[in-house]
């Protein structure tokens, strides 16, 4: 023991892997994890509901395709346990490749999937659809952790958060290269051949950007923190057991300090492509319902529930400007969690967040130009309190069980905010006849549990991340 921790280095020394491969690498990979994941969140909105559930109304075939769309988020923290489980084992570099690797393989076949409208496959497509789901959200729950700790355990001194934004940063831009994708797809394809084959595109595309992805990953080198456990004779037979018995405060607190995060994305991205782009009245609704060969009955007239009206190519484009605020926002927060600690920047971020949820009714009655506001004020918010994450989640786990801690707590929050929000805020949204007062509440309320999470917490800016090893 004595032999082996002489050899360890000093927390301050230069990385084993160089800045550009750390930055890069945790970029490009978690870019092309949220890609694929937010193909598919768009797909659920636009085609999915009339390819997977061609014999339901509209309403319903929309609910179903977000059900589905959830179903990733139940099988994210399998995924952290048994990605957590490999990373705090035998390390982070071949848990990651694997994560890259099975997300890009789901993906793929998603693109060459047969939807229920052909013969033999009304029921079959549907339910390989859940399980190809499935295992997008199993790799997207040991991607994020991983990625957050070969940024964050690379990391010079007093600069984790600064490198913990960029994991964070492959969100945005993985959501705008998937919505540049279906905008360039929606202005050179008829409704029809977009509806055909047209979707495809993005799923197959993805292919491409896991070989980069697996290149770059291939290269890296285990982290000083995590050759330390190994150094040490410290790695856990059971990370998960270890967890849930000797870190369960931390695992709760991280879990509901991410929870307003959650909420809040998938409010801004799912539920405003649905609400946006749905028809303003019963007209426009048939119209688009005749444009896509889907009879429109009486009774889909009495279900009939506004929306804005905004034209699905529009709408993209307003949520791409809005997701630009995003990254840069997801920039400036690492500076400012450095300068005002974590704890303090993300208590006032998510007083803001509160505030936020009661300007739905408002913004959104002010038609584009208040969605358009209400776009850039909410992505701005998401860039400021999901920066921080990547920072403060790992700080609160020893180098032994933090790949699993972190996941954990990341995913459980993805359970409880982010697979009901969609679907929560649909069935609000219906409920009231088109208001999105209890939208907004819905988020204002996610806002608080965050906030008492926050209070509860200690600030962990200043810990001995590398020689914490538990």
């Amino acid at each position: 023991m004595s032999s082996s921790s002489s050899t360890v280095e000093p927390s301050d020394t230069k990385p084993l892997n160089s800045r550009g491969r750390v930055i890069f690498a945790s970029l490009i990979g978690t870019t092309i994890e949220f890609y694929d994941f937010y193909i598919y969140a768009t797909a659920s909105v636009l085609v999915f509901p009339a390819l997977f559930f061609p014999n339901s109304d509209p309403t319903s075939a929309l609910l179903q395709s977000f059900a589905i769309f959830g179903v990733a988020f139940v099988a994210r923290p399998l995924g952290s346990i048994i990605f957590g489980h490999f990373g705090d084992r035998i390390g982070r570099k071949g848990t990651l490749v694997a994560s890259l690797l099975t997300m890009g393989i789901a993906t793929f076949l998603i693109g060459v999937l047969p939807t229920a409208l052909v013969p033999g496959w009304t029921f079959l497509a549907p339910a390989i659809l859940v399980l190809l789901r499935f295992l997008q959200g199993l790799a997207l729950g040991g991607e994020w952790s991983g990625a957050a700790l070969l940024a964050t355990e690379n990391a010079p001194k007093n600069k984790r958060a600064v490198y913990g934004t960029f994991p964070q940063l492959g969100a945005p831009i993985g959501f705008i290269i998937a919505n540049l994708l279906f905008v360039f797809l929606n202005e050179v394809l008829s409704p029809e051949a977009f509806l055909a084959w047209g979707w495809r595109v993005p799923f197959i595309a993805s292919a491409v950007l896991v070989i980069v992805g697996l290149y770059v990953r291939l290269k890296l080198i285990e982290s000083h923190s995590f050759q330390q456990v190994l150094d040490k004779g410290k790695v856990v037979k059971l990370p998960l057991a270890s967890v849930f018995t000797r870190q369960w405060r931390p695992l709760l607190l991280g879990t509901f300090i991410m929870f307003a995060t959650y909420v809040l994305f998938y409010l801004m991205t799912s539920f405003t492509l649905s609400f946006g782009t749905t028809a303003a009245t019963v007209d426009q609704a048939r119209t688009a319902a005749e444009a896509a060969g889907r009879t429109f009955t009486a009774e889909d007239a009495a279900k009939f529930v506004p929306g804005l009206g905004i034209d699905r190519g529009t709408f993209l484009w307003m949520l791409i400007i809005g997701v630009v605020f995003f990254g840069i926002f997801t920039i400036v927060s690492g500076p400012l969690a450095e300068k005002f600690g974590r704890r303090r920047m993300l208590l006032a971020v998510t007083v803001g967040i509160a505030l936020f949820g009661l300007t739905w009714v408002p913004l959104f009655g002010a038609g584009i130009v208040g969605a358009m506001i209400l776009l850039i004020l909410g992505f701005i918010l998401m860039g400021l309190t999901f920066g921080p994450m990547a920072a403060i989640l790992p700080e609160l786990f020893p180098a032994n069980v933090r790949y699993t801690g972190s996941a954990v707590a990341y995913n459980l929050s993805s359970v409880i905010g982010a697979a009901p929000a969609s679907f929560v805020a649909l069935a609000l949204w219906k409920a009231a006849d088109g208001s999105t007062l209890m939208v907004g509440l819905y988020l204002s309320a996610a806002a608080v549990l965050t906030f008492i999470a926050l209070w509860l917490s200690r600030e962990t800016r200043d810990h001995d991340y590398d020689n914490n090893i538990g």
